[in-house]
């Protein structure tokens, strides 16, 4: 079968369309043929490498995947699944790995998974729509909702908001009756960010989001007011310490990555003098994936596609290219 490959960590030119073995369905597996991936936010620093963890080589990046299921393995029960069902692939396996990232990943013409690994895709979602949404909106729901408990008339601040996991968080913020301000590097980006359900946008270049949450929402008073209650923050580095200063009192910061770094400066007077929390939040479950599928069913969810592509060498090395360059705005998908 075809397959992106790439055998050694490095930059774009690391990577191929080349030949692969086609798996075959092992006892407790399905074999998919592949009728759609995604790229994420971390599959540029998979391919440079990230010091302590462990890429299989060749690798086959690639973690949001679904596809048709061609043959069953025979210890899967007949009642589970039958050829020709459309699945979608659990990527975060607990004890195994992440497909993508320690496993390898979907984009190929076809791909071996553990039967407990593949839930059902609605009937009136298309392949491209279920591709866009388990690690990245799987991520943000867990945070908005299982870790955040965002509530209905909280103000929501989403850093970084044009990503796959910050377009979620806007849609997920929004659907729960927040009012969401989110920030971006552009124009553009705020304009696109309003019409996906942000009620308020901050240009980054040109204004600090700090300076932008005490002009318009009031600085936060120790004792209650101004700021805002939430921060949704997975971008660490400079803006770590500068969250906590737009946050009113028992705000909280949600985690759920560091993208500029995981070391940023401190400043805990804050965290005291105004009783905020910082709550992480680690991946997300099959649980997340099957109630976003059916949010999408509904039409309460539309996910975030920047562009869809084809599975080839070019078409491979433009959307991640794009996504090194941050001119995408949601996902990048690609169709074998």
């Amino acid at each position: 079968m075809k397959a992106i490959l790439y055998a050694a960590h490095g930059e774009l030119d690391q990577i191929s369309y080349g030949e692969f073995e086609t798996p075959v369905a092992g006892p407790d597996q399905c074999l998919l043929k592949v009728k759609a991936v995604a790229l994420n936010g971390f599959d540029p620093m998979i391919l440079r490498g990230i010091p302590g963890l462990k890429t299989p080589m060749p690798m086959i990046p690639g973690g949001d995947i679904v596809g048709e299921v061609v043959e069953i393995g025979s210890g899967v029960p007949t009642s589970q699944f039958k050829k020709g069902d459309r699945v979608q692939v659990v990527p975060f396996q607990p004890g195994i790995g992440q497909m993508g990232e320690t496993l390898r990943g979907g984009a190929c013409e076809y791909i071996a998974v553990d039967a407990k690994f593949l839930l059902p895709i609605p009937e009136g979602v298309t392949y491209e729509q279920a591709a866009a949404l388990p690690i990245a909106y799987g991520t943000a729901r867990r945070m908005m909702i299982a870790r955040g408990q965002v509530k209905a008339g909280e103000k929501v601040l989403v850093l970084g908001a044009t990503g796959g996991v910050g377009t979620g968080a806007v849609q997920i913020a929004k659907m729960m009756g927040a009012h969401v301000i989110a920030c971006a590097s552009s124009a553009d980006k705020c304009e696109k960010l309003r019409e996906i359900g942000a009620d308020d946008t901050i240009d980054t270049s040109k204004e600090d989001f700090v300076a932008a949450i005490h002009a318009r929402y009031g600085k936060p008073k120790i004792w209650g007011g101004g700021g805002v209650d939430v921060v949704v923050n997975y971008i660490g580095g400079d803006t770590w310490a500068k969250s906590l200063k737009v946050m009113t009192r028992f705000g909280r910061m949600l985690v759920c990555g560091a993208t500029t770094g995981y070391d940023p400066k401190e400043d805990i007077r804050y965290i005291w003098s105004y009783e905020l929390s910082i709550v992480g939040s680690n991946a997300w479950t099959a649980e997340d994936q099957t109630a976003l599928m059916e949010m999408v069913r509904d039409d309460k969810l539309v996910p975030v596609i920047d562009r869809v592509l084809p599975l080839s060498e070019a078409g491979f090395k433009e959307g991640l290219q794009a996504l090194i360059d941050r001119k995408v705005f949601g996902k990048v998908v690609f169709v074998p």
